[in-house]
């Protein structure tokens, strides 16, 4: 498969794909149906919808969705939403998770119930694939939305869910890089130590099939006239596909920069769960949340075909 190098080739992977049914918990919002709309009638997903009967049907009339021949599965409030939505992926109803209009913390409870949840053998990490003007392919970005101070231990596993959904996009070996202020381990930056050591972890085989090169300086990472000027050469530098940041204020940042300054849109999944989850923002613009659903459609393909 050809890398996917751009949201609108995203888009038409999902196509091209079987379509993913996506369980929209509390789907009586007008924003997440106007996206859930598209999505389905644009072939790229399909979808089951989830809460309060009578809300979901004003929003979907307010959204222009037409509702015939689509799944409703009447609930309550956030609790009985949550459950019945996750248990459609236990029973194989649907394969990716959607949140609505929902708390995220009765959302993430039903997730993450030892008995009743979809928790998986790892850690749940928020993976964010970005289109930039200024970039010529797709930019995966991590963590800037679940794990607050990760432990180096818990950044190996966030490593590990952003290279599957670099896989999912035929980014394959993908370029990976962590991301600090130097290019140099320095013992006075405990994040250069952790790059250090996540390359000698990468070298010997224990990511599998990827290209590490780390620590690097952000525009080490993503600038070939920086890595021209500053003399730096391996296997990443200029050219990551997948860049992992220190915690999350650093990710946070970035991630806010590269849609408020540099005019980015993305696509963005939790994994670690049995199924890819959809967690957008308020502030994630129609486009990023159309493509959030898509990427964790394409991901939950590629997940289910290993």
């Amino acid at each position: 498969m050809k890398p996917i190098s751009s949201l609108s080739q995203l888009k038409q992977l999902a196509r091209e794909l079987p379509s993913q049914t996506v369980s929209v918990v509390r789907a009586d919002e007008v924003e997440t149906l106007s996206a859930v709309n598209e999505a389905v009638t644009g072939g790229m997903v399909d979808c089951v919808l989830v809460g309060p009967e009578d809300g979901i049907r004003a929003a979907a009339e307010e959204a222009g969705f037409d509702l015939n021949g689509v799944r409703i599965v009447p609930a309550k409030d956030d609790y009985e939403s949550s459950y019945l939505g996750v248990d459609l992926i236990r029973k194989g109803e649907a394969g990716v998770l959607m949140k609505g209009l929902v708390a995220t913390s009765a959302f993430l409870k039903a997730v993450l119930d030892k008995d009743h949840g979809i928790r998986g053998d790892g850690l749940l990490s928020h993976v964010a694939a970005f289109e930039v003007p200024s970039y010529p392919k797709l930019i995966i970005v991590t963590d800037a939305a679940m794990n607050i101070a990760p432990d180096f231990d818990q950044k190996t596993e966030i490593l590990r869910n952003a290279i599957t959904v670099a896989r999912s996009l035929g980014i394959d070996p993908p370029k990976c890089t962590y991301v600090c202020a130097k290019e140099v381990p320095y013992d006075k930056m405990p994040c250069t130590l952790e790059a250090e050591r996540m390359q000698k972890m990468a070298e010997a085989g224990e990511f599998g099939d990827i290209l590490f090169q780390g620590p690097l300086a952000l525009d080490l990472a993503v600038s070939m006239d920086s890595v021209r000027i500053k003399k730096v050469s391996g296997p990443v530098a200029g050219n990551a596909d997948l860049m992992i940041l220190p915690d999350i204020e650093a990710a946070n940042i970035l991630y806010k920069t590269l849609i408020f300054l540099a005019g980015g849109e993305l696509g963005a999944v939790i994994m670690g769960a049995k199924n890819p989850v959809v967690l957008t923002s308020r502030a994630d613009s129609a486009e990023s949340k159309l493509c959030s659903l898509v990427l964790s459609g394409v991901v939950a393909s590629y997940i289910g075909g290993r």
